[in-house]
């Protein structure tokens, strides 16, 4: 581990971005997707039954190979096949948007803007490797919550089709800030994702969150993180100022 910190990166879904459980609004966007393929029928029970079974299948490639599919073929080739090409092809960007919305409403997780802002004022560089579908929805995101600015750089698996823990879309996101790998340090919630590829990356250091709501971290040899949070603005017992860390915090070997 390097404590020389300089620049932090986090993960969006269960890590800087968590879910809002809302069933009303999770059918509105089944319903939405049913609409726009002219499926018939029930449109939660279509959802359940074919659309989500076929992400499955959708999901095991995408870890299989570690790439994210363009939107279109997403739509095309795993999740409704049965339609007209064209007609998919052309709803493919609103079918994507109305697909994560059916795992309920995405909120910043509490404390999450006051901490990356105090990180930045301690003088640390932060940016977002994040895997996800859709092309549009995190700028329009950062755009509608006016904090673009926080971020220096924003990696996307739906923009690199390169998924975690491909070592790949970290190089991409430290070569967009002119970053050292030592010198980085990611945080994520995902173990074998996001603490395992940034170790392969080289980064420095790796930062696990474990909020109350998820399961017990699991850790091995392979995914051991340098450290853990139970809630976000702990990262800034961790960084008091860039190019350090609190080793007090850190996981004792």
């Amino acid at each position: 581990m390097n404590t020389d910190i300089q620049v932090i990166f986090v993960d969006l879904g269960g890590t800087f971005r968590v879910i809002r459980d809302d069933l009303e609004y999770k059918n509105a966007a089944k319903a939405r997707i049913a609409e726009l393929l002219g499926a018939e029928g029930d449109p939660v029970e279509y959802f359940d039954t074919v659309i989500d079974k076929r992400y499955d299948v959708y999901r095991a490639w995408c870890l299989k190979f570690m790439c994210e599919a363009p939107e279109e073929m997403l739509w095309t080739r795993w999740l409704a096949y049965d339609f007209p090409k064209e007609k998919v092809k052309a709803a493919a960007k609103e079918l994507t948007a109305a697909y994560r919305r059916t795992k309920g409403e995405r909120v910043v997780v509490e404390g999450g803007v006051e901490t990356v802002r105090e990180l930045r004022r301690r003088g640390y560089t932060v940016g977002i490797i994040s895997d996800l579908v859709g092309k549009s929805e995190v700028d329009e995101w950062l755009d509608h919550d006016g904090i673009r600015d926080l971020f220096d750089t924003v990696q996307q698996s739906s923009i690199t089709y390169i998924r975690k823990p491909n070592p790949a879309i970290y190089f991409y996101a430290i070569e967009d800030l002119g970053a050292e790998a030592e010198n980085c340090c990611y945080v994520g919630d995902n173990l074998n994702r996001d603490i395992v590829g940034a170790k392969a990356a080289g980064f420095g250091m790796t930062v696990a969150v474990e909020y109350a709501d998820m399961p017990p971290l699991k850790l091995t040899e392979e995914n051991r993180p340098d450290a853990k949070v139970v809630t976000f603005d702990q990262l800034l017992d961790i960084f008091p100022a860039r190019g350090q860390v609190a080793e007090d915090q850190l996981i004792k070997p």
